[in-house]
């Protein structure tokens, strides 16, 4: 049949089985949204506010289904606001696809308006993309998009698609074969030899700690992680990015490592004699000061991405592959030999672990007149008993969370871990909350975050999203400020939010309900009102204001040179 290519992307997306698509229209663009019009309601489409805005709603789509998350935009300054959004799902392995419209091929390279040349931005912020100049290959290419985004390491592609392509007609054929990219073959199982050499090193390790990333999560693997783990009573400790793979609530959980991860994980780290890395990429918030890293250890390193391994750090014993994979045939072969009857007794390493835990390097205490902040998400935590979906903004608020909120499942966590994006919490939470209508969805943000995608807001009302927006309102971009107290003498250089909007009124000024307290004693009646209220809420706390995120590693030191706060 003959179809336009606007008719093409709609049924490729259908084809693919997508539902959902978040955007923001534009002039080149428009034929594409007419179609997206006639297509509903099997096709719907979630209007953000800024195209940033869409990118990173797309993203939490993608966490918490383990989909392909879809946006949308228009071509110049709506290619330029995805940017952001491409390179937070870029860096933290995301699948997206993004349609970006272009103007008419024969004016590319005129610098009509609102051209630029898409595909050279992005470049380096996709896992791969695409500028399509001939309708003919449109439905190719998009196949392509979807298949490259979620395959391997996963990543967002990028297609271009210029205005009269999608207004000119071509033959169109559905089709629901597999994609084959002779140039792209992502290796799957891992080489037989050396997952067998893995599972001899675990069985002779007396010290062995499992340290595992978010490829557990993208790969759909943390089942196989969790019987590895119990099968041999492994220490397990996560990154930012690898939170409820493992149940926070396991007595085998020695927390997060890296630059405010536990004493016990860090130290563990820096005492194994085997260190597992599972979907993790040695990233320099876990690694601290390389030469220091593991010194004692021989490390397994299991990924997808052979680029990853022995990137930054050198690893004994490499294993390419699907995590979810590599883990089925290690628990094969450990059932079928026997392994745990064979095991080194680890009985000293975890009455080692166990005293460092008693230094309980999270301790904090409430008082009677300020709020702290940890006994927000403390308190958060307990009256959603760890089930909600939480995503964050970046800065303190975000490490809080990451150790307070104790994650028990997979897929319940959004957070911007490789680039850091303030701004990324409340759009991803609107994905998140479109994903899975019947969950409780949670924003842990800042009062410096927040306002950098506040007008989302307008979304969540459009939409009657019942996302609850949790504000640690200290009056400072806190984490910089936190640097400029302990390493620059107090020289709070331009982090002092001198003017806030009252964000009562902000929630208010969009129809949501907001609420505000300054005493700890109503935290959690606030929170309970919060929770309880059928729509959006923003729930303003004003937290003590030169509060520290502890432990923390200073940059250049090793995991076990760590500064663990007034208390310790």
């Amino acid at each position: 049949m003959q179809l336009t290519g606007a008719e093409i992307v709609v049924q490729c997306l259908l084809e693919q089985g997508v539902r959902t698509v978040f955007g923001y229209p534009g002039g080149a663009a428009l034929f594409i949204y007419d179609e997206l019009y006639k297509a509903e309601p099997r096709l719907t489409h979630v209007l953000s506010r800024h195209e940033q805005g869409a990118l990173h709603a797309a993203d939490g789509y993608a966490r918490v289904t383990g989909e392909v998350g879809v946006a949308l935009v228009t071509s110049g300054p709506g290619a330029t606001n995805a940017v952001t959004g491409l390179a937070t799902a870029y860096m933290d392995s995301i699948p997206v696809v993004c349609l970006s419209a272009q103007v008419p091929v024969p004016l590319i390279g005129n610098d009509a308006f609102q051209e630029v040349d898409t595909v050279g931005i992005t470049r380096s912020c996709t896992k791969h993309n695409y500028l399509v100049r001939d309708v003919e290959d449109l439905a190719r290419v998009i196949r392509e998009a979807f298949y490259i985004a979620k395959s391997g390491r996963p990543g967002p592609v990028l297609v271009d698609i210029p205005k009269d392509v999608s207004n000119t007609r071509c033959a169109y054929s559905p089709s629901h074969a597999s994609v084959n990219i002779r140039s792209y073959r992502p290796t799957v199982k891992g080489h037989i030899r050396q997952v067998r050499r893995a599972v001899e090193m675990l069985q002779a390790a007396r010290r062995p700690l499992l340290y595992t990333g978010g490829g557990v999560i993208l790969a759909n693997a943390w089942k196989g992680l969790q019987q590895l783990t119990k099968s041999l009573n492994l220490p397990i400790t996560n990154t930012l990015m690898g939170l409820g793979a493992f149940p926070a609530a396991d007595s085998q959980f020695v927390g997060m490592l890296g630059m405010h991860g536990t004493y016990e994980a860090n130290m563990a780290v820096s005492h194994c004699d085997l260190l597992v890395a599972i979907g993790a990429r040695f990233d320099d918030r876990v690694t601290g000061k390389i030469a220091d890293f593991a010194p004692h250890a021989k490390i397994i390193h299991i990924d997808v991405d052979p680029t990853s391994i022995s990137k930054n750090v050198r690893v004994d014993l490499p294993i390419v592959g699907d995590v979810r994979s590599v883990l089925e045939q290690m628990n094969g072969l450990i059932e079928e030999e026997k392994i745990p009857e064979k095991q080194a007794d680890i009985s000293d390493w975890w009455a080692k672990i166990e005293g460092w835990r008693k230094k309980d390097c999270l301790r904090f205490t409430q008082g009677e007149q300020e709020i702290e902040s940890q006994y927000v998400i403390q308190t958060l935590c307990k009256l959603t008993k760890g089930q909600a979906i939480v995503a964050t903004d970046v800065g303190q608020h975000q490490m809080w969370a990451a150790q307070f909120y104790g994650f028990q499942q997979a897929r319940h966590w959004l957070t911007s871990g490789g680039l850091g994006t303030m701004g990324y919490g409340l759009p991803a939470a609107i994905g998140a909350q479109v994903a899975k209508p019947n969950e409780q969805v949670v924003v842990i943000t800042g009062d410096g975050s927040i306002q950098m995608n506040v007008q989302e807001l307008g979304t969540c009302l459009q939409y009657q999203l019942p996302i609850k927006i949790v504000i640690l309102n200290n009056g400072f971009l806190g984490m910089v400020r936190q640097w400029q107290e302990l390493f620059y003498e107090r020289r709070y250089a331009h982090t002092d939010i001198a003017v806030s909007p009252d964000f009562v009124k902000l929630a208010e000024a969009y129809g949501a309900l907001g609420l505000r307290t300054d005493k700890p004693a109503e935290v959690e009646a606030v929170l309970r009102q919060g929770l309880a209220h059928p729509g959006t809420v923003i729930m303003d706390f004003r937290v003590r204001k030169e509060s520290n995120v502890y432990p923390m590693v200073p940059a250049g030191k090793g995991l076990n040179d760590m500064i663990l706060g007034e208390l310790l």
